[in-house]
């Protein structure tokens, strides 16, 4: 009785067992398997590498010191020091990836692959080298498009990265430190992030090892679908930490467009600076929880000014889209064509109400530090020039009365920059009417004729200058 009972217990583990290890397969089985993915889109994915020629100046005697003519020492101070003006040439390499989007050459990949770069190489999986042509670059999302001279070339399949959804599986190929058709997998861990350094991109997280090399890299689904551009990493070390974040395909071929068709990317602009509302100052506004983009400031001459937003409107809705995060807002207003008009749901004074706001185009870089330092930086205006008003102190340097005056930023190509005027100018009076600020100046130059020459008094170098200013047909706001 013993033995039999010990036989069946032996026999009750073995099945136990059995059913423990049958698991194991059918989890394997249950796994995603990426290699006929990697085989059919491998081949589009190219290796990128760059040569940046760099002048750098040889380092400089001290004062009073020359290099001597004769003698021993010539040779070794010129070795060191060489002559004026004279500097070595070096050569700096980079590398990056990068995927062809068309079957006649056109590949893209980040702006920081190529930026600069005096030569760019792309070599193909079945090694070809190609030399490529810049079409243009997109500094603000981080993205290039290239052209190499070829046909019949593999092509990524483009996605849909408004389809994502998070925690599904992705995967990357590019070349990690110079490795080559390197593959990594993982899952998308966020959508819609927003970095500090990039407001206008809602990048994908994903935990895909992505590391220097991988950048212009494509992500993608398990349908063999590019669904972003392996862009960052956040790293303490420099290396791979588990964030890596990509910009979707769908902002990504847009700007491709963009550039296809004129060269540059054109972006909706509200002109308000934000931030996020904390749950104090949801309770401060009157409202049930904290969401929205509070403005902190409006930029003069911007939409949201002319649409009438003012400093401490929460904006809570953008054209139908809820705004819970500050950052929530800026992709959105960026996707809008110039001269849109959109729907601006605020809450004032625990009130929610709507506003229409006629996007404009967000200003280039330096402009927009102007904007948002208070001055004026609208080139649209009839005189094509950036323009400021004047602080006390600028006003005391320049020895100008404490009213009146405004300041030439930038010129660009129109009737200030015909006329004469120079950046640094100070614009004191136009068609014989005194000019006290920006607005002022606007409203002037709206009602002046046109193709007729209208004077116009400037300071330059503390020295009053009459000017002759012409307005043509085209010169309209």
């Amino acid at each position: 009785m013993k033995n039999i009972r010990i036989g069946f217990k032996t026999a009750f583990s073995a099945v136990v067992l059995s059913l423990f290890l049958f698991q194991f397969p059918v989890m394997a089985a249950s796994l995603p398997d990426f290699t006929k993915l990697v085989e059919k889109n491998g081949p589009a994915v190219v290796n990128i590498s760059t040569t940046q020629k760099i002048k750098r100046m040889h380092p400089t005697l001290p004062p009073g010191m020359e290099i001597p003519k004769d003698g021993p020492f010539g040779d070794l101070f010129r070795h060191f020091f060489g002559e004026e003006g004279e500097g070595r040439e070096f050569k700096s390499q980079s590398l990056g990836s990068g995927f062809i989007i068309s079957a006649d050459g056109y590949i893209l990949t980040n702006n920081h692959v190529v930026d600069h770069a005096d030569e760019i190489i792309v070599r193909l999986s079945d090694r070809r080298e190609l030399k490529a042509e810049l079409v243009g670059h997109d500094k603000r999302s981080d993205i290039a498009l290239l052209k190499v001279e070829a046909d019949n070339l593999p092509v990524a399949k483009i996605g849909r990265s408004g389809e994502l959804k998070v925690g599904e599986w992705v995967l990357a190929i590019g070349s990690p430190f110079g490795f080559e058709q390197s593959v990594s997998v993982g899952v998308v861990s966020a959508i819609g992030r927003s970095l500090p350094s990039e407001n206008y991109v809602p990048f994908i997280q994903t935990d895909v090892a992505i590391n220097p090399g991988n950048s212009g890299g494509p992500l993608f689904n398990l349908d063999g679908e590019v669904v972003g551009v392996n862009s960052q990493i956040y790293s303490r070390t420099g290396g791979f930490m588990g964030l890596s974040f990509a910009i979707p395909i769908d902002m990504a071929m847009d700007i491709v467009d963009q550039l296809k068709t004129k060269g540059t990317v054109s972006r909706g602009w509200l002109g308000v600076l934000i931030q996020n509302v904390t749950r104090d100052l949801a309770e401060s506004f009157g409202m049930d929880k904290p969401m929205g983009a509070l403005i902190s400031r409006v930029l003069s001459d911007s939409p949201a000014a002319n649409a009438g937003l003012e400093v401490g409107d929460v904006i809570v809705e953008f054209n139908g889209t809820k705004i819970y995060y500050s950052s929530d807002l800026p992709p959105l207003v960026g996707r809008i064509r110039p001269g849109t008009t959109a729907k601006v749901k605020i809450v004032r004074n625990g009130k929610t109400l709507t506003r229409k706001v006629k996007i404009e185009e967000l200003p280039d870089d330096e402009e927009l530090e102007l904007s948002s330092s208070g001055t004026s930086s609208r080139t649209d205006n009839r005189l094509k020039a950036v323009i400021a008003n004047l602080s006390d102190e600028q006003r005391k340097e320049m020895k100008l009365d404490k009213q009146g005056g405004v300041l030439i930023k930038k010129l660009q190509d129109g009737p200030a920059k015909e006329a004469g005027l120079r950046a640094g100018d100070v614009i004191l009076m136009i068609n014989n009417v005194k000019v006290k600020d920006t607005a002022q100046l606007k409203e002037i130059l709206k009602k002046l004729p046109e193709n007729k020459a209208i004077p116009l008094l400037v300071q330059r170098r503390g020295n009053p200058l009459f000017l002759a200013l012409t307005l043509g047909d085209d010169d309209k706001d």
